[in-house]
């Protein structure tokens, strides 16, 4: 066990980033929340901020102009944003998400470029894998790439691209070797100036409304060849890879918007007078933020235990992101609706903050891998004999 990455307490490093993240949402993002929802425009003002700080791609490293924050403080960021906007949390998430292929597996070359400029703040970064057709089964790709002398030719359409037309730079996974399978599959670099590039409408979402999210149309896109991201053949790995260590950050969404409303439920149900008292002190209700409370730590040491196996690289690392983001996501749901549940009528209603909390938690349990899919990863981790070190 690395020393690190403790389960049952911070250090003070970490908890200075909790502290100015924290700063920074109360002053920038949680005071345009709602407006952001309301109007289901991009968090403009929060993107701002957080690049301002350099914290919209913490993951990068010191070596390409990044902050270099381990996994733990990433995830340690993007939870306290999702406490107060989800949409604005997806900032950090999606970067990670869209520049990790790269970090992962690019040339350095090619990490010097995008990296650079993600760290730079002089664009954002965004993942190109689902289809029409390839949702959950991610390998069933159309998207083909054609080699056509130095170049590479892009055609066919990603879906559910989150931030699509936002983003300046995507991951995008396409077929080269249609004969191969998923071995066939190589990850590209697109930029959205590239000629060919087009994006579909914004999809109208129950959720997350300030994160738009969009086809991205690929017409005969031609990219250099440079842009290939490490091997021919090995983009499916490299998907695969990035979403063991990417699922960790949507448990950490999940654990910042169920903390947010756990946090609003509390306040509220100290304030709220029925029966001539605060109905905090209803034994009833108390079981109800009892169990809010003891789920969202439960989340979050889980969530901070795969951190842990995230940076560390470790052989259970698949098992515990597929864990943490389960369990979070459920969570998330739950803790969300049980809060609308404290605050009554008025939770049901925009001029409260729980119910937004819980129509963003909701896609927690559904992006990066649906719930029922991270229980099949889990199982066939357990069946293959991974052992936890604990």
């Amino acid at each position: 066990m690395n020393s690190d990455f403790p389960y049952y307490g911070l250090s003070d490093e970490h908890q200075a980033v909790r502290e100015a993240v924290r700063a920074i949402c109360a002053a920038k993002v949680a005071p345009f929340a709602a407006a952001v929802d309301e109007a289901s425009r991009f968090p403009r003002e929060a993107e701002e901020a957080l690049r301002a700080a350099d914290f919209h791609a913490p993951h990068v490293p010191e070596a390409y102009g990044g902050a270099g924050a381990d996994a733990l403080a990433t995830v340690i960021v993007i939870e306290e944003i999702a406490r107060v906007d989800v949409s604005a949390s997806l900032i950090p998430v999606v970067n990670k998400l869209g520049s990790l292929p790269v970090q992962l597996g690019g040339s350095e070359p090619l990490k010097q470029k995008y990296l650079g400029r993600l760290a730079a703040g002089e664009g954002g970064f965004s993942y190109g894998l689902s289809e029409p057709d390839a949702g959950s089964d991610a390998a069933d790709q159309k998207t083909r790439a054609v080699r056509d002398g130095d170049d590479w030719v892009l055609s066919g359409t990603k879906r559910w691209v989150t931030n699509a037309g936002e983003s300046e730079y995507y991951t995008v996974l396409a077929v080269t070797d249609p004969a191969q399978g998923s071995r066939g599959m190589s990850a590209f670099v697109v930029e959205r100036s590239d000629e060919g590039v087009s994006f579909g409408a914004a999809e109208k979402k129950l959720g997350i409304k300030g994160s738009p999210t969009r086809e991205v149309h690929l017409d005969d896109v031609r990219i250099p060849g440079d842009r290939l991201i490490g091997e021919e053949g090995k983009g499916f790995e490299y998907a695969m890879r990035t979403l063991d260590h990417t699922r960790i950050t949507i448990a950490a969404q999940a654990v910042g918007v169920a903390q947010g409303a756990l946090d609003y439920a509390l306040e509220y149900a100290k304030e709220r007078q029925q029966f001539g008292r605060a109905i905090a002190e209803f034994q009833g209700l108390q079981y109800l933020l009892a169990e809010m409370g003891m789920k969202v730590e439960a989340a979050r040491q889980l969530t901070y235990a795969a951190a842990g196996r995230s940076e560390r690289g470790d052989s259970d690392l698949t098992f515990f992101g597929a864990a943490a983001k389960c369990f979070a996501s459920d969570v998330a749901m739950e803790v969300t609706t049980n809060a609308v549940q404290v605050l009554g009528g008025y939770g049901y209603t925009r001029d409260y903050p729980v119910e937004r909390m819980m129509r963003d938690a909701k896609l927690t349990q559904i992006y990066e891998g649906t719930n029922q899919v991270q229980r099949i990863v889990m199982a066939r981790e357990l069946l293959a004999g991974v052992q936890s070190d604990l």
